[in-house]
């Protein structure tokens, strides 16, 4: 019997050492000679602090920065829950958004939906747009517009609320990836953010949109993907051109 176990227990030591310990080591140290940037989490370091990846968007909401788009990842751009909304395009939750009643038995956003993010998105960057009823309707009692209103309106199947941009919004300004974690935008994205950031730094808008032409990158070999630029290599770049007053 030993000597049928024998030859088993020898190829399984065989195959342990190259499969496990030789190939691993050689794949290692390949990329850790070649591609050790790439193979290391294409991490972003500032004065010796790593701040993120070139791989995995962040959230920024102030205005002096480039705005990534939106994250169904977690509460956003969570590594732990990398997911997409799963809603398709005839989904009315995706369209309109939804709301529900919360711990406090208060009515909140539960989610806010393609129109609500437009409407957002129009007032953050000064696009000009229409819209069938005045929003002062759906303002809080401290002046601000309440998405809870705005989600019931769009949805309403009577008289939905309407907003018509003057401007052709891009859909990854307005929608999430599959993963929930696209590091980038695109170059038109960008863009209709520029005005905005100039802005808020003091600089003339120009300055802010060569910035993010240095940041542009193309196509994977000249034919896969599309146009793009990196959120937070952007961000960076603006904090070191235009530090904040």
């Amino acid at each position: 019997m030993f000597k049928e176990l024998k030859p088993a227990f020898l190829m399984m030591v065989v195959m342990t050492v190259l499969t496990g310990v030789i190939y691993p080591g050689i794949v290692t140290a390949i990329a850790q000679t070649l591609f050790r940037d790439q193979a290391n989490g294409s991490l972003i370091a500032v004065n010796g602090q790593t701040v993120g990846s070139r791989l995995i968007g962040q959230n920024f909401a102030r205005a002096e920065y480039l705005h990534p788009r939106p994250s169904s990842a977690g509460a956003g751009y969570d590594p732990t829950a990398t997911a997409g909304s799963n809603l398709g395009p005839t989904s009315a939750k995706l369209i309109n958004g939804t709301t529900k009643i919360d711990d406090k038995k208060n009515e909140v956003v539960d989610y806010d939906g393609i129109k609500d993010r437009i409407l957002h998105y129009c007032l953050d960057n000064g696009i000009p747009f229409t819209s069938s009823v005045p929003l002062d309707t759906f303002k809080d009692a401290k002046g601000d517009l309440d998405d809870v209103k705005l989600i019931k309106a769009f949805g309403d199947d009577k008289r939905p609320l309407i907003v018509s941009p003057q401007t052709r919004i891009p859909a990854d300004a307005v929608t999430a990836s599959a993963s929930g974690l696209d590091p980038d935008i695109s170059p038109r994205n960008a863009e209709l953010q520029a005005a905005r950031i100039a802005k808020a730094r003091g600089v003339p808008v120009g300055q802010v949109q060569e910035l993010i032409a240095r940041h542009t990158g193309g196509r994977t070999w000249a034919v896969l993907g599309e146009p793009h630029v990196n959120v937070l290599e952007v961000n960076l770049d603006l904090d070191k051109a235009f530090p904040r007053k």
